[in-house]
């Protein structure tokens, strides 16, 4: 059938299985959205406030269910808008597609009004981009986008189409899944460069390989795992679990691995790295054997990297080789699918009990800041296990980025994979309120609350419009300390006190921004008050914003300071 490029998106679109998209209209993109009102039927598109919340949408999509999130935008400044989501997405593995369309063929390069080279801009933070010039391959491009995207380490991918492209019209043959599988890999390894088929062919660890792991495990005495996103991302988070519990392990977890462990399991030791827990840190200063797994070795983690796990030697398993041996010297690795590794390594694990070393573990586990008591009317402790404790463990929990961000990896505990999303690799601060509409839209029986720094808010709180629109339960915790909390911090220790620039002593009023859109608002400056506006709006089903007025000075500690090791742990900041 013939049919033109903008419904060819659509019925490409349709093919991959996806069911909901997000995006903003523009001129350059007109035919695809007239398409998009069409197909409503059988497409669902989500209107946001701004392209930005679109492209965040997309990727709390994307974490909480595992599938790819897709996000539109028209030319110039649309597209542009889609750079920081896209690049958020990019730095933590999440699989998207970004639909961008740019002024028509012949009037590329003569600085058209929005024109603006979206490929060039977004090269470095894709997996790969896209530019069609041609409708007769804009389906096996479409079709290469989602195949790429989801691919061995997942990531973001641009397509950027031409006005007149989606105008002109073509043979479509639509395909079934099988079809569609093998239809992408063909055309994507035999026509693309070889960076591409390198994306599309994972390593598979020999059995030698997997031997030699197994007996590192076996024979360690004081070992450790490491565990990170790309546990969360592979799906092997019950391969975790069994292998931890099997050898008796303790599992640390990077900021983007929380929720890949439960953390009510006594192997837990919670989170690691610059505002870690003692128990996660120490574990690995004294190990012999680290496991790392699906994880990169993010400067907040190592400290001093001559000084990191120096006792130990480092398994590394990653299904991407460029992360081994780039921040960390590992002394042996296996590349490939996490959840096949691990899977394999199993039946060669010995069954070990209880040991010396989990009851040391256990000992650092007590060592906790004399600031986790409560000692204010309302304290962040307080906020995170009140929430936990009142919600189902399948709730969604969403943050910016911040000291709130901290509070909740360190007090909330997650128990069930999906349920934590937040920015770790980007650390971008407006990134939550798009991720709770994501994960809302796409877990429309699940609660979703969003933590929110009264700094982060303001960047991108536009899209309460969207919450009120779409009637998404959203529940919006403002963790109000009036201040940019973590630069404060590090003003604090590091600036003797010169608060240049961090103190927000002035507007919005959150209540009164949130009844401006047709919300609940709620202010909290006690637990009493807190626990009652909370129940009130998690009893409500409805939207809600609540204003948790918390100290100024309110601290996010323990705190190892930026590229030192853990012996320079800070405890305690009068």
């Amino acid at each position: 059938m013939k049919l033109s490029g903008a419904r060819i998106v659509i019925e490409c679109l349709i093919e991959q299985g996806v069911d909901t998209v997000f995006g903003y209209p523009g001129g350059a993109i007109l035919n695809i959205y007239d398409e998009l009102y069409k197909n409503s039927g059988r497409l669902r598109h989500i209107l946001t406030a701004h392209e930005q919340g679109a492209s965040h949408a997309a990727d709390g999509y994307a974490r909480s269910t595992g599938r790819t999130g897709v996000v539109l935008a028209t030319s110039g400044p649309g597209a542009t808008n889609l750079v920081t989501g896209i690049a958020t997405a990019y730095m933590d593995s999440i699989p998207m597609v970004a639909i961008t369309c740019n002024v028509t063929k012949e009037q590329l390069g003569r600085d058209s009004f929005q024109e603006i080279d979206i490929t060039g801009v977004t090269m470095p933070i894709t997996k790969h981009n896209f530019m069609v010039y041609d409708v007769e391959k804009l389906a096996a491009t479409i079709r290469q986008a989602f195949l790429i995207a989801k691919s061995g380490r997942p990531g973001p991918v641009l397509i950027d189409i031409p006005k007149d492209v989606t105008a002109a019209c073509c043979e479509f043959t639509p395909l079934t899944k099988e079809e569609l599988d093998n239809a992408a890999r063909s055309t994507a390894i035999t026509t693309q460069k070889a960076n591409i088929r390198r994306i599309l062919t994972a390593h598979v660890p020999s059995e030698q390989e997997i031997s030699s792991a197994a007996e590192l495990i076996n024979s360690s005495k004081r070992p450790v795992i490491y565990a990170g996103g790309g546990i969360i991302i592979s799906d092997a988070c019950t391969e975790l679990k069994e292998l931890a519990e099997k050898a008796s392990i303790p599992v640390s977890l990077s900021l983007m691995g929380k929720a890949s462990f439960p953390n009510s399991n006594p192997l837990c030791t919670g989170m690691i790295g610059m505002h870690g827990t003692v128990a996660s840190n120490m574990a690995v200063d004294k190990s012999d054997l680290l496991i790392a797994i699906g994880t990169r070795f993010s400067d907040r983690v190592i400290g001093a990297p001559d000084k990191f796990a120096h006792h130990a030697r480092i398994l590394h398993i990653d299904i991407d080789p460029a992360e081994v041996n780039k921040n960390i010297p590992a002394s042996d690795s296996l590349i490939g699918n996490i959840k096949d590794v691990i899977s394999r390594l199993l039946p060669l694990i010995r069954q070990k009990p209880r040991s010396e070393w989990n009851d040391q573990i256990d000992e650092w586990k007590k060592e906790v800041p004399a600031s986790y008591e409560p000692a204010k009317p309302l304290y962040p402790k307080f906020l995170f296990e009140y929430v936990h404790d009142s919600v189902k463990s399948d709730t969604i929990i969403t943050t910016e980025v911040g000291e709130h961000q901290m509070w909740a990896a360190q007090f909330y505990q997650f128990e069930q994979p999906r349920t934590f999303l937040t920015s770790g690799g980007l650390g971008t601060m407006g990134y939550g309120t798009g991720a709770a509409i994501g994960a809302q839209i796409a877990n429309p029986n699940t609660s979703v609350v969003h933590f929110a720094g009264d700094g982060s808010f303001r960047m991108n709180c536009n899209e309460l419009a969207t919450i009120q629109h779409y009637n998404l339960p959203v529940i919006i915790i403002v963790v109000d300390n009036g201040t940019l909390g973590n630069v404060r911090l590090w003003q604090n220790l590091f600036y003797e006190k010169r608060y240049s620039q961090t103190t927000l002593d002035f507007g919005p009023d959150f209540v009164k921004l949130a009844d401006a859109y047709g919300i609940a608002g709620y202010r909290a400056c006690n637990k009493e008050e807190f626990k009652k506006a909370f129940d009130t709006a998690l009893d409500s089903h409805k939207p809600a914003v609540i204003d948790a007025i918390i100290d100024i000075d309110e601290k996010v500690l323990p705190m190892i300071p930026p590229g030192k090791p853990v012996d320079k742990l800070i405890m305690d900041i009068p």
